[in-house]
């Protein structure tokens, strides 16, 4: 699945009428609903706040979809926008398209151009980030071995999340699911076998 780099928000303009777009990421349907309520408030003047969102892991379960065209002719603002967020097969994603009419009418075709055509552009300016499903690993090691594993792990093609310095020195390391035995290969070449994983469970990883 894919998500937005970040937040944005980008302005377009058509035949007098603006249509300001802004997108943002989100992790349920409260913090998505917000977003817009954020809009609306920010923009009290604008004829429309037309939205689009996605939310959740579709092969998961618990996904939604959902698009408004607040006003505008049905089919012509929310639906386009949810076509674009779709097409990218983006998820965890809101965004709001709000109209100032400025007293030329677009017709249906035109409606459909703009309203996703502003969304489209912000996508292209926000940039788009890969989320790929990883495990977080646990490794214990005594302190006198700690830093040779912590500068072989900085160097690794795995991504060390953090060093909690106790009664052993403990690293964090999430693993893409499809690497787990690779890893784990890797820490016994550097170990000779004594070094154990402890498995905290499924996390989150943007990359490009």
């Amino acid at each position: 699945m894919r998500v937005i780099a970040r937040d944005g928000l980008h302005e377009i303009e058509i035949a007098r009428s603006r249509f300001r777009c802004t997108v943002a990421r989100v992790t349920d349907l409260d913090e998505a609903s917000s977003i817009v309520a954020r809009v609306r408030k920010a923009g009290p003047d604008a004829n429309h706040h037309c939205v689009a969102l996605r939310v959740g892991d579709p092969g998961a379960g618990g996904f939604t979809a959902r698009s408004s065209d607040d006003g505008e002719p049905a089919g012509t603002a929310g639906v386009p926008m949810l076509e674009v967020l779709t097409r990218r097969d983006l998820t965890d994603v809101v965004a709001v398209v709000s109209r100032w009419f400025g007293g030329t009418k677009l017709g249906a075709g035109g409606l459909i151009r703009a309203y996703s055509g502003a969304l489209t552009a912000t996508l292209d300016l926000v940039g788009e980030l890969r989320r790929v499903r990883h495990r977080e690993l646990l490794v214990a090691v005594p302190h006198d071995r700690a830093g040779r594993l912590e500068h072989q792990l900085r160097r690794s093609p795995y991504r060390l999340r953090g060093v909690d310095h106790g009664a052993d020195v403990t690293f964090t390391i999430a693993v893409a699911e499809n690497e787990l035995d690779g890893f784990r290969e890797w820490l016994a070449a550097r170990s000779g076998a004594e070094m154990e994983t402890i498995d905290a469970g499924p996390c989150d990883v943007f990359v490009p």
